[in-house]
Parts: C-alpha cells; structure tokens; sequence
C-alpha cells in the first residue's frame, strides 16, 4: 500500500491492525478508505503479540454471537481472501479444582443454552487428555471446536484485500487533532493534514485518546497488560494439547511444539496506552500457577512478551456511531476476542457504512447490545 498520504477521503479509519484492516477489506469494495497508522508498519501492538485462538465461550456470553458466526469465515474463507483456512484445529478444556465444580457446571451450562459444543468430562477422561495435571484438579468441560488462529496470515489477507480493493494505508501518520468544518473532518496527522467524511476509531488502546483529540467524549476503554511466556518443560508435552483455562481466570497454556507451550497468567494489568512489555513478578506468577496445576518441570522461559487488550466498562465490544457525533464510528474495545471475531464485527459495521448487510449467520447477529449508544 502507499506510503503517500491521501488528503481527502470518504472514510478514514485510525489503526490498521486487525480492526482497522478487517473493516477496511469489508468497506473498500464499496467506499473510498485511507487508513492511518502509527507506526512503520501495521499490527504491531496487540494484533502482533496475540496468543489468538478461536474459542467460541471465549469472553463470556455476550462475545459468543460474534464468535460463532465468524467461525465459517475463518474456517473456509472465500477463495478471493485466502486459498486455506485460518484455522487449525486444537480443542479446549476449562478446569477447575474440586472445590470449584459448581462454577464449571456453571460455565457448561450457560454456553450449552447457547448452543455451544461443550461437555463435562470425568476426571479420567480429562487426566487422559492433560497427563501430569495434580490430583486437586478434577473438574473440566471440553470443547472440541476450538481452534489457533493464524494471525499474521489472516490481517495480511486484510489488508491485501483492502488494497486490492483501492484503500490505501498511510504509515506514520498518528492522529493528532482533528475538528469537523464545513461538514467534514479536518485531521492533522504526522503526515499532514487529511480531510473525510466520516472517521472510525480503530485505535486499540489509544481509542478513548482518539476520540479526545476528534472532540469526542471517550467511553472509559481501558488497556490492560496481559503476559505470553513460551516455556521448554522437561517432559514430552504433545504440541497438540488443548487450550486449558483455569475456570477462574488465573491462567491458560497451549502447546506449542513438542515439549513446550505458550503460557499466560490471564494478567489484567491496567496500563495506560504503550508498547507493552512484560515485567518479572508476571512472569513468575505464570510459572507458579502452571506448576500448581501441572507436575511438568519447567526447562526455560524461550521468550516473552506482553500485550495490551482493552476493554469497555462492560467488557462487550463497541462499535457503531458516537451517539452525540455520528461522523464519528466506534470499533474498539475489543480485549482478547478482536481477532476471532474480526469476521462478524467488520461486516456488521460495514453494513451501517455503506456496504450490503451481511447474510448467514453473521446476519442474524444483532448489533445494538454493541453499540457505543448504551453508555449514554
């Protein structure tokens, strides 16, 4: 894409990771789009450092509708997206210890009426499935959808259908300040000044300073810090392990290779808006808590790294017009679950664009618990 600015535009969205570039690829077929980045190049924040799988009971129930129907796109994208899938099957358990069954049948039970694919397991069963998990730990519910998600390789299919499309991305180009004049924003931005029609907010952790800087009251999106290990055990851990999640929210592993995983401790650090790193306490804590679900030693932490997801006061995702500036569109907040529902949101909001309203399951997603409106 260009590295030269565009100065007038239909449409200009602020970040170009998996948000921004989803949408653009929805809406370039159909609308003129530039997209302004940051930084030298797009996702390299939370969209570069994601651990991404595609977990339908992933953020609750009110994520579920957005993951499941963005589950088909993902798994069989249209041939003019990808020629394989982004998806590479791996199941997922979510445990607890025995004092913590009730809140398993809890979770098992709220996303079974939501027509999610889960199970309770016996205790053999899930020792089958994780061997060295420690004797406290006896209660599990399996999914067997889930799924890893090839990251990179889905927001670089974005951003060439966007382009192909004729959106254009201007890299180093930080928001600055923008007003609306005349019935069009005027942006100031690292690269110039750029005028549109209407801006969208894919900032990331820098949304609520986004909107700041357009005249626009910020809707309290917090970034939080969340930890990555990738850690070499001293046991032959199969790289096809499930996700495991603690169902109290203290940490989840995958496998990675054979004999290492990918380890997080479900870290909510809140941070302002940075290039995030990870720092030591989180690091051990990690370790600790893998150890006190699992007998595996651990040979070395290979690498690590840190993340920031953000979150709106209700945790849901946000996007649609600002309430009092509707020039102004929201697709933020998104925490953990941006990229595995990427497919549904950018089509919905696409659809209040200018684009045709998305069919199938997508379709029969109902957008307004999402939009930015409920906080007024």
């Amino acid at each position: 894409m260009s590295d030269a600015p565009t100065h007038a535009t239909d449409i200009l969205i602020v970040g170009a990771g998996i948000a921004g570039a989803s949408l653009a690829a929805a809406l370039a077929p159909h609308r003129q789009i530039v997209m302004i980045e940051a930084e030298d190049r797009p996702g390299v924040h939370a969209t570069g450092r994601s651990a991404a799988f595609w977990h339908e009971s992933y953020g609750g129930v009110g994520i579920q509708p957005l993951s499941a129907a963005s589950y088909a796109a993902l798994a069989h994208p249209p041939a003019d997206l990808s020629d394989r899938p982004f998806l590479t099957p791996r199941a997922a358990l979510t445990i607890g210890r025995r004092e913590e069954r009730e809140a398993v049948d809890a979770f098992t039970g709220a996303f079974a009426a939501k027509g999610v694919d889960v199970v309770r397991l016996g205790t053999a069963e899930m020792r089958e499935k994780v061997p060295g998990i420690r004797s406290d730990w006896t209660e599990a519910a399996y999914e067997a959808a889930c799924s890893d998600i090839d990251v990179a390789a889905l927001h670089a299919a974005y951003l060439r259908a966007a382009k192909r499309a004729g959106a254009m991305l201007v890299p180093r180009a930080r928001l600055v300040a923008a007003s609306r004049r005349r019935g069009r924003w005027h942006v100031e931005t690292g690269r110039g000044e750029m005028i549109a029609d209407v801006i969208v907010n894919a900032a990331g952790a820098w949304a609520d300073g986004v909107a700041a800087a357009c005249g626009v009251e910020p809707l309290a999106i917090q970034p939080y810090r969340r930890t990555v290990l990738q850690v070499r055990l001293g046991v032959p851990v199969p790289a096809a392990l499930p996700l495991i999640v603690h169902v109290g929210g203290q940490f989840y592993f995958k496998g990675e290779s054979e004999g290492r995983i990918w380890l997080s401790p479900h870290d909510e650090t809140p941070s302002e808006p940075c290039d995030a790193a990870p720092e030591e306490i989180d690091v051990a804590l990690a370790i600790e808590r893998l150890q006190g679900a699992v007998d595996w030693p651990v040979a070395a932490v290979e690498r690590k790294w840190a993340g920031l997801r953000s979150f709106a006061p209700d945790r849901l995702p946000v996007f649609g017009a600002d309430p009092r500036e509707p020039a102004f569109i929201w697709c933020a907040g998104q925490g953990g679950f941006g990229i595995q529902t990427s497919p549904a949101i950018s089509a919905l909001l696409a659809a209040q664009l200018g684009a045709p309203a998305p069919g199938g399951a997508i379709g029969a997603v109902d957008p307004r618990p999402y939009a930015p409106g409920r906080f007024s």
